[in-house]
């Protein structure tokens, strides 16, 4: 999920090489991704009224399913 996060963001920001995911998992299992991008590329991982956050953890937590997992998608500045 870490690596399909990264991919995504990578696609859809100017400068891919300053994307960072980190991985932390919970005590209830719950896995936390904490994204972080160059300053002038938040507004594009954002979007519009949050679309585009909302599509990226759409994706992330579809992919999580399938592990039988749950993911929290978090943008950190």
């Amino acid at each position: 999920m870490k690596d399909l996060l990264e991919y995504l963001v990578r696609a859809l920001v100017d400068e891919p090489d300053r994307v960072t995911v980190e991985q932390f998992e919970e005590d209830d299992g719950t896995i936390v991704l904490e994204l972080a991008v160059a300053d002038d590329d938040y507004g594009k991982i954002i979007g519009r009224g949050g679309r585009t956050a909302n599509a990226l953890r759409t994706v992330v937590k579809a992919a999580a399913v399938k592990e039988n997992r749950r993911v929290l998608v978090d943008i950190v500045d």
